[in-house]
This record gives structure tokens, C-alpha cells and sequence, in this order.
């Protein structure tokens, strides 16, 4: 038992050896013989991902609002907003359905918080104002809904 505990140690301790690894192959300068051409510039796949992964939420959003399964598009667009949560056109969508859900004042605060995101896009703008505006009127708020598309109107 004790030989065998003493090999163990040794296997043990030689798996643990640290061997260094050979450094980077030396490159030839540019233009000589042999050279190896610079590799492109790719982007970091972490930022193709989650281009991917917003357009892949977004039409699933899109297709469960069309067929009116509401909750399931307001959740894939809460999603893709932990992971983009600047981006002004995600808290419109929000926004849009929260409109069909009939849920007036999240409508308001989604696209209030698209507008502080969306600072160089009028039309963006404009469209978020009338969607507050939408919300107010369902509400019964005919003069904040007046105020709202003023808003939208000056937006242009």
C-alpha cells in the first residue's frame, strides 16, 4: 500500500510540472519571401453574438406579438433589453406592446426611456410621443394626449 501511495505522489507531482510552452514562430518582415500576409481584422465574436441574438428576440417578438401571444413578445424584447439596454428602438418596441397589452402607464415609461436614448433621431423620437399620446387617450387624458402629439410634432 505504501509503494503504491508513493507512486501516486510521483504521477501527482510530475502532472503538476510546469513545462513551458514555445513562444510565437519569429515572422519575417514584410515583403521578404515567405511572409505570411497580415490577418484581417475581425470583429470580437462576442459583439457578432449579440447583433445575433438581438435580431433572433426581435423576430420572435415581432411573431408572437402578431399572434397575439403578448406576454411571450414583451419577454423576449425584456431579453434582448439586459442585453442592449441603451438601445432606444428596443424600449419603443417594448412600448408597442405594452400598447396591445393595455398596460398605459408602462407605454409612457418605455417610450419616455426610449426618448432619453434616442437622441439624434427625430422620427424616433416623434413615434415615441405618439405612442405616449395613444396611451393617454386610452386613459382618458385627452389633454395629455394633445400635449403628446405636440411633442411628436415639434420632433420633425
Amino acid at each position: 500500500m505504501r509503494t503504491l501511495l508513493a507512486f501516486l505522489a510521483f504521477v501527482i507531482a510530475g502532472c503538476a510540472a510546469v513545462v513551458p510552452s514555445p513562444g510565437p514562430a519569429p515572422e519575417s518582415p514584410p515583403g521578404l519571401p515567405g511572409s505570411a500576409p497580415p490577418a484581417p481584422e475581425v470583429p470580437a465574436p462576442a459583439a457578432r453574438t449579440e447583433s445575433i441574438a438581438i435580431a433572433g428576440l426581435m423576430d420572435g417578438a415581432r411573431a408572437d406579438a402578431a399572434a397575439g401571444r403578448l406576454a411571450n413578445a414583451a419577454a423576449q424584447i425584456e431579453r434582448a433589453l439586459r442585453i442592449e439596454p441603451r438601445n432606444p428602438r428596443l424600449w419603443q418596441e417594448l412600448a408597442r406592446v405594452r400598447l396591445k397589452q393595455g398596460d398605459y402607464m408602462q407605454v409612457e415609461g418605455t417610450a419616455a426611456r426610449s426618448n432619453s436614448w434616442a437622441r439624434d433621431d427625430p422620427a424616433l423620437r416623434a413615434e415615441n410621443w405618439r405612442l405616449i399620446a395613444e396611451a393617454r387617450e386610452a386613459r382618458g387624458d385627452a389633454q395629455g394626449a394633445l400635449v403628446a402629439r405636440e411633442a411628436a410634432a415639434k420632433q420633425r
